[in-house]
């Protein structure tokens, strides 16, 4: 990659907008995105579909190639980050969101139930989005497996390889 990657994160959780709750999540995501080199900006929405839409379209108009959705992946009643963001998506990448699983798996059989999604929004540029548990452990397994390939997908999605 010839620049600096740039991702935003989005929290999703109506306590942490309402003030109820901190985000335990989202500043995870953007240390351990900083320690791979990749700056990254923090925003919070609440668990509403609109509003999830709402901020990643934010996010992807500020210039950033990778966006993710921490929380709401669950399938709990108010848990509709996935239905927000798979809607979005021009294609879905499912071995990510298997791999996700799988990884947390090992740690809590719990991991099994999110519903982790990621994908890309043909623009352009176009857009890498990753829809992923709001928890730390979580958030953990997202970085660990998709980070180091972050570079790789954006350059991918560049066309790098296919001259």
């Amino acid at each position: 990659m010839d620049k600096a990657l740039r991702a935003a994160v989005v929290t999703i959780s109506d306590e942490v907008v309402s003030g109820a709750d901190e985000d335990r999540a989202g500043p995870i995501a953007v240390s351990l995105l900083g320690e791979l080199g990749i700056a990254a900006t923090l925003t919070v929405v609440p668990d509403d579909q609109t509003a999830i839409r709402a901020g990643v379209w934010r996010a992807i108009r500020t210039g950033v190639r990778v966006v993710i959705a921490s929380g709401g992946t669950g399938i709990g009643p108010r848990d509709v980050t996935v239905e927000a963001v798979a809607p979005l998506l021009t294609y879905q990448i499912p071995g990510l969101g298997e791999e996700i699983r799988r990884r947390g798996a090992v740690k809590l059989p719990e991991a099994l139930v999110s519903r982790a999604v990621a994908g890309v929004i043909l623009g352009d540029p176009p857009t890498f989005v990753l829809a992923v548990p709001g928890s730390r452990g979580g958030i953990r397994d997202a970085i660990e497996v998709v980070g180091p390939m972050m570079g790789y997908i954006v350059d991918q999605l560049d066309g790098a390889g296919h001259g």
